[in-house]
């Protein structure tokens, strides 16, 4: 695939030839083993693999939250690798949304405000006719003026998915979002996750090692050792099972990856 913006008109995110290794020499540890791949506008795409598999550090490479060691990653037609500081914090802010497994909720700030910091951090004016849709759609109508404390977890990651798409960004990445929420509240999430997808045209990026949150994806891509070694096109519970068996790459509860952790 070239870098031409013909090419990525409808491509939200992609890798070329991606590497990361950290540290050097005896105690250097190869995370990512040049990995292509990209992520379609109006996608719901997961990531699975197991503990070290590099699958986290991808998304945080494409995220901007990390740099690569050698190759080149997009959002849009913005080549993200070599950008300045300040031209990597404006992408991130304007042009991409988080949720993460821990919901970073500020404790001071109602759901309402945590939901519009992004857009008061920038300046930007709040589109009110899509901020209300973003919150119909999460079930927060009634609980936008508790602060997080008042709500329960399933609650905390529904305004952290509404924060993400608040400033309808290019593409929102979610690292294990359902990881610390129970079967029901977990469901709403991904619910959510795959309706904005279908219903608004977002575009998704989702970590995750469990098969039914995967499930609910279009696409899934298979890291193992830092590589791609498969995907899989409108997936079940049970036909992710069946290949993570195949792939002998095992679907195990995992902690958080934390952007470096391989």
């Amino acid at each position: 695939m070239t870098a031409t913006a013909a090419a990525t008109a409808e491509i939200a995110a992609r890798a070329e030839q991606v590497w990361k290794a950290y540290g050097s020499g005896e105690t250097e540890v190869v995370a990512l083993r040049g990995v292509s791949t990209h992520f379609e506008r109006g996608r719901f795409t997961a990531i699975m693999g197991p503990s070290g598999s590099g699958k986290s550090t991808l998304m945080h490479c494409l995220a901007g939250l990390d740099t690569v060691s050698k190759g080149a990653v997009w959002i849009g037609d913005t080549q993200v690798t070599g950008l300045s500081d300040r031209k990597l914090t404006k992408l991130r802010r304007d042009q991409v949304g988080f949720v993460f497994q821990q919901f970073n909720l500020l404790p001071t700030l109602s759901a309402e405000e945590n939901i519009l910091l992004p857009l008061s951090i920038a300046g930007r004016k709040v589109d009110r006719a899509w901020f209300d849709t973003v919150v119909d759609t999460v079930g927060l109508r009634d609980r936008l003026h508790h602060r997080p404390s008042e709500l329960s977890g399933g609650q905390q990651q529904r305004v952290a998915c509404a924060r993400a798409f608040a400033s309808r960004p290019d593409v929102v990445f979610a690292d294990e979002p359902t990881g610390n929420l129970d079967s029901r509240s977990g469901s709403e999430v991904l619910h959510f996750l795959r309706n904005s997808v279908r219903e608004f045209d977002q575009t998704v990026v989702m970590v995750t090692h469990d098969p039914v949150a995967a499930s609910y994806a279009d696409r899934i891509i298979f890291l193992a050792d830092g590589q791609i070694v498969d995907e899989m096109l409108d997936p079940t519970p049970e036909d992710v099972l069946d290949r993570l068996k195949r792939l002998d790459i095992g679907a195990e509860v995992e902690p958080s990856e934390r952007p470096g952790a391989v």
